[in-house]
């Protein structure tokens, strides 16, 4: 499983990574999570407010921190 985190680095990003963190050892599944900060990779993904979570390819979420039981209702 791939979990990328969409963002310039900003506070709400650096939030939601430690979210994403917390839901994958809390669900004990094995995902590689990868921090995406160029904006043209970003636009790719048709995302236009950050932060945003892209899981195997697919955008979750955008424009907000999720919390830790969301994030690990989408890595089952």
């Amino acid at each position: 499983m791939k979990i990328e985190i969409l963002g310039s680095g900003c506070p709400k990003c650096k939030l939601l990574e430690e979210n994403v963190k917390k839901a994958v050892e809390q669900s004990g599944k094995k995902a590689e999570i990868v921090k995406v900060t160029e904006i043209n990779k970003i636009i790719e993904y048709g995302v236009m407010s950050t932060p945003a979570i892209v899981i195997d390819g697919t955008v979750k979420s955008y424009g907000k921190i999720n919390d830790v039981d969301e994030i690990k209702k989408w890595l089952e």
